[in-house]
């Protein structure tokens, strides 16, 4: 619309703007704005559409960016009391690819302290609630981005996933959410850079729309270990992801899976999976209820995520634990009770793991599967300590249903599909091969024309007229103290 002059890059911006004065209040989902800056840059983007400039991927479009990243002049606090005045003095490189196809970096959005844990909660910024219920978490760790995606407040934002924090969220808040490959959107600055779990990644309303992100996002940088570039390109062509091909879904054998054998699934998102598969199911050439091997998985990721925390996080928890929420806390004090022959154990065990997923996949082409275990729950609430009577083992244990193509390394998309029985957007996860980035987004948007044709699985926005006149959620009991 902005190439061919229907929309003006400055009547994009300010939409924007008068959405978040109008309800960032009641959700809390932007942090910190530079809305001078969207305004001056938006008018530069104008004027170089109307002078006939060649125009960028993202040209003109306001991008939210996780406050797990730098954009220069504004706070990256990492959800952090120790960085509550930090303020970067620099972009970071992929925000500087963002800007170099256009997009306009606006403002950040909140995470969780560190991004440790599914609800966006922190004693910097406070809670983030889900624009659906106000009561209720928008998920995490990227769960300012989804939620300002879903009240309208930017048409795009960026996301970063270790346990599903793309992809809960996304769901969560009824937008989507991709875990790209590992390696595809390189994290040159990421501090374990040989770890295999954490990446980042695209968040906006519709498949095409984080795979325009995507596009850009997934560019040749040698700084990441896992971004193979040969002759200054990758096994990828990012522009490809722009431009998603069609796919036949009745040539397609999938299987589906409410808890991979071993996530603890809520009763209310089983029954609506079903419900979802018996819509879906019939579409594909081949479809019956099958997974990977999982065998080990919580196991493995409850060593590794340790192990990586008690790396980058003890010196604060040793030197202002006072600072330190309950969550990076208690990962810290797990990754220290772990000894060298546990490590060593739960990579042997990762690897096995994988190995079996590539045997699965050679006779499955993608996996259908709920995106998280719980309905959204009340924001208070820092993790479920029970899903349907049922202990949890730890504040990630219910994560389960992302993390197991996290160790497996597989990209995976989150997709809107209908309501649950408590009224709350349902998260439809499509998982596919290793490296069929593109394949897993084809398949994810062919599902997304489906679904909006058919009743009871279309997914209506929040109430933008009850975001309006509800009180600030800082007015809250519990806004600043939970996490």
């Amino acid at each position: 619309m902005i190439a061919r002059k229907a929309l003006s890059p400055v009547e994009l911006a300010e939409a924007c703007i008068r959405r978040i004065e109008e309800v960032n209040p009641a959700i809390n989902a932007m942090v910190a704005l530079d809305l001078e800056g969207l305004r001056k840059a938006s008018r530069v983007a104008e004027d170089d559409v109307m002078s006939g400039k060649p125009l960028g991927a993202l040209h003109g479009l306001p991008i939210g960016i996780k406050d797990m990243v730098d954009v220069k002049g504004l706070p990256t606090t990492f959800g952090s009391l120790i960085f509550k005045n930090n303020i970067a003095a620099a972009d970071d490189a992929s925000v500087t690819a963002l800007r170099a196809a256009g997009g306009i970096p606006m403002g950040k959005t909140n995470n969780p302290e560190w991004s440790a844990g599914a609800n966006t909660v922190n004693r910097v910024y406070g809670a983030t609630a889900n624009p659906h219920d106000l009561t209720r978490s928008s998920a995490g760790s990227s769960g300012g981005s989804a939620a300002a995606l879903a009240s309208g407040m930017v048409p795009l934002a960026t996301g970063s996933d270790l346990g599903g924090s793309l992809r809960n969220p996304a769901a969560f808040c009824g937008v989507v959410g991709f875990r790209p490959s590992f390696g595809v959107v390189p994290g040159g600055t990421r501090a374990a850079a040989l770890f295999p779990l954490g990446t980042s990644g695209p968040m906006a309303r519709s498949v095409a729309d984080a795979g325009l992100l995507l596009s850009v996002q997934a560019q040749p940088d040698n700084r990441d270990p896992y971004t193979a570039v040969v002759g200054g390109k990758t096994a990828w062509n990012p522009e490809h992801f722009a431009r998603l091909p069609r796919k036949d879904l009745s040539s397609l054998r999938i299987g589906f899976t409410e808890d991979y054998g071993y996530a603890p699934t809520e009763k209310i998102i089983r029954n609506h999976f079903a419900s979802v598969i018996k819509e879906l199911a019939p579409l594909f050439g081949m479809a019956e209820e099958a997974h990977p091997d999982c065998t080990g998985a919580d196991r493995i990721f409850s060593v590794l995520r340790a192990v990586m925390f008690a790396g980058t996080h003890a010196k604060y928890l040793d030197e202002q634990p006072e600072l330190v929420g309950d969550n990076v806390r208690e990962n810290v004090l797990e990754g220290r009770r772990y000894s060298a022959e546990d490590v060593g154990q739960a990579l042997v065990l990762h690897g096995t793991y994988q190995q079996a997923w590539q045997r699965f996949f050679e006779t499955t082409d993608f996996i259908l599967a709920p995106a998280v275990t719980i309905s959204p729950r009340d924001w208070h609430e820092l993790y479920p300590t029970e899903i349907d009577g049922k202990p949890t083992k730890s504040y990630y244990h219910w994560l389960g249903m992302a993390y197991a193509s996290t160790l497996a390394g597989h990209p995976s998309i989150t997709i809107p599909c209908g309501r649950d029985a408590n009224g709350m957007p349902f998260g439809l996860q499509i998982i596919g091969r290793r490296h069929d980035d593109l394949g897993v987004l084809a398949v994810a948007a062919e599902l997304e024309r489906v679904i909006a044709g058919t009743s009871g699985l279309a997914l209506q926005g929040p109430d933008i007229a009850a975001l309006r006149k509800a009180q600030p959620l800082s007015e809250a009991p519990g806004f600043l103290t939970t996490g």
